[in-house]
């Protein structure tokens, strides 16, 4: 590995790195890891400080979730977004994807159709197929350097009988759109039109970019009869997948009881003494860590916009630190692209087609590090280009 410093993944060994490594990308030979949708940041110190503090308490029985942590979230959402979550109910879980395969069985009977919209998150999919729904696809349109939703080609499936639900990516990833209030509140009324449900992925709502503004799906679909759930937590902004669970905000009271009753059911509201501490002090300490780390990631993309060589080039992004990068100027198809990256570039990022086929000749890069690990990306392609 080069000296350009990396935060360990995923608390493995070296040698787990390593396995890891030859079994996605076919080699472990000096790879840039910039694959994982984290930040690749030091934390928030008021965060690690609370983890240690914590720690050093020398109890971890069970605990009563405080009712000041999801009150931290509540404020947050509020001075931060602008949204008052007034008459929503918070639901915990333990993550997104908990959360979105528990409404897929509360919203939907096998065999039922819910529309996605690649390319997209790549754990979507196998949550719908692994449920035995069917996965239909509205698909993102590229017009030139920006993605759009088709909206025309959604109104068209959201009519089908079979589609009951629809998992909306806000802001998207990998695309980096966030949506504005004009195309959410069409989204709701399409939905509510054909009765399908919205399950709004929200997990980057934090990560807002120049002068990007995060919409709650919740608000756009206001004056609308939609059913929705917003799905929301610290995981994202501020690096705690590892650790934190996440939020499920609703008004919906059919859900509501559901999730309740399936959660009570399978045991899933047992409480992690370190994610409390962790959740609740990075939504009352963690602004000004998150402000230094968005001033990063924009620094990070007009270096990428500038300096990457030709005729690769990046898709503008306006919300997540999650760089779309465009290699189909290269003329590789997905076979070579996926090992030419690795083994001749040395760089492990996600493929494009992981997050489906419109995402062939593309490829995500994780871009929350600091500046000379993009400048040692950039001459990595470079290099490989030739």
């Amino acid at each position: 590995m080069s000296e350009i410093a990396i935060p360990q993944q995923a608390g493995q060994s070296q040698a787990d790195d390593r396995a890891s490594f030859e079994r996605l990308f076919g080699t472990d030979d000096d790879l840039l890891p910039l694959w994982i949708a984290e930040p690749y940041l030091p934390l928030a110190p008021s965060i690690v400080q609370a983890l240690e503090t914590r720690a050093s308490a020398g109890w971890y029985g069970y605990e009563i979730r405080p009712e000041g942590v999801n009150r931290s979230f509540t404020s947050w959402m509020k001075h931060r977004h602008g949204w008052d979550l007034g008459g929503t109910e918070l639901l915990v879980s333990p993550s997104l994807g908990t959360s979105i395969g528990v409404a897929l069985e509360l919203l939907t009977d096998p065999g039922d159709g819910v529309i996605l919209q690649p390319p997209v998150f790549t754990d979507f999919k196998p949550l719908v197929t692994r449920s035995h729904r069917k996965v239909v696809r509205n698909s993102l349109v590229l017009d030139g350097t920006e993605y759009r939703m088709d909206l025309e080609g959604l109104d068209d499936v959201a009519s089908r009988p079979d589609v009951k639900a629809m998992i909306l990516c806000n802001p998207h990833n990998p695309v980096g759109r966030v949506w504005t209030p004009e195309e959410l509140k069409t989204v709701a009324e399409i939905c509510s039109h054909n009765d399908v449900f919205v399950i709004s992925d929200e997990i980057h709502a934090d990560i807002m970019l120049k002068d990007s503004q995060f919409t709650p799906f919740a608000t756009a679909a206001h004056g609308t009869d939609v059913r929705w759930v917003a799905l929301h937590g610290a995981i994202k902004t501020f690096g705690l997948a590892g650790v934190a669970d996440t939020l499920i905000v609703t008004q919906d009271d059919e859900f509501t009881a559901g999730f309740l009753s399936t959660s009570s059911r399978l045991h899933l509201t047992r409480n992690n003494v370190f994610a409390l501490t962790a959740i609740e002090t990075a939504y009352e300490h963690g602004g000004s860590w998150l402000d230094a780390m968005l001033e990063q990631v924009a620094r990070n993309v007009e270096t990428l916009a500038n300096d990457l060589p030709e005729p690769v080039r990046i898709i503008q992004p306006q919300g997540t630190y999650l760089a779309w990068i465009d290699f189909r100027g290269l003329g590789m198809d997905v076979p070579e692209l996926s090992r030419w990256l690795p083994q001749q570039a040395h760089l492990a990022l996600s493929p494009g087609h992981w997050f489906g086929r419109e995402g062939a000749g593309f490829a995500r890069m994780s871009i929350a590090v600091k500046s000379p690990v993009i400048d040692e990306a950039i001459q990595r392609l470079s290099a490989a280009i030739g």
